[in-house]
């Protein structure tokens, strides 16, 4: 059964790591919801958290391909229950005058910023969850949303520990 899988990817941080790790993707079909990356602690470290759909056989042959190339350090799929996970929005939407009270009202419930505010418009940073994310476009929908960013997801493991991936024999053990 085709589901959703969260994959947090340590690499080298140098040029053209991420090209190889898409790259990776497109030449085998597999289609990439969202992709987020960063410098870790380590600056010669990145982290690629790539959102994909599939079976567990898919998700078995993307693991192993990535585990394939020399700049990967650790593959690991996250799950709900010991990860979290956090996307940020920025959201434009059309703001008349007499409106305006109740879209800060409603970013303040939901411990969003207003980032910019002009004659017509706001724009609001909203960051958390995917379902409180979403709750909150749809309650702002109705204004007319002029403009949506999203980062995608981002993810770490709960917990004290991190990821070891300075050992090479390490990189592929579930921690």
């Amino acid at each position: 059964m085709e589901q959703r899988h969260i994959i947090s990817v340590l690499v080298d941080n140098h040029a053209g790591v991420l090209q190889r790790v898409s790259g990776l993707f497109s030449r085998r079909g597999y289609n990439i919801e969202s992709l987020s990356v960063g410098v870790t602690e380590d600056p010669l470290i990145s982290r690629i958290t790539i959102v994909v759909f599939g079976d567990d056989y898919i998700l078995d042959q993307i693991k192993k391909q990535l585990q394939k190339l020399i700049v990967v350090k650790k593959v690991l799929e996250l799950n709900k229950k010991t990860s979290i996970f956090r996307e940020l929005i920025l959201i434009k939407v059309k703001a008349k005058p007499e409106e305006r009270l109740t879209i800060f009202e409603t970013a303040n419930i939901f411990r969003a910023k207003i980032v910019d505010l002009a004659s017509q418009s706001i724009t609001i940073e909203i960051t958390g969850e995917e379902t409180k994310n979403e709750a909150f476009i749809e309650l702002l929908a109705p204004y007319g949303i002029i403009e949506l960013s999203r980062t995608g997801i981002t993810a770490l493991e709960r917990g004290n520990m991190g990821i070891n991936y300075h050992n090479r024999y390490d990189y592929f053990k579930e921690d």
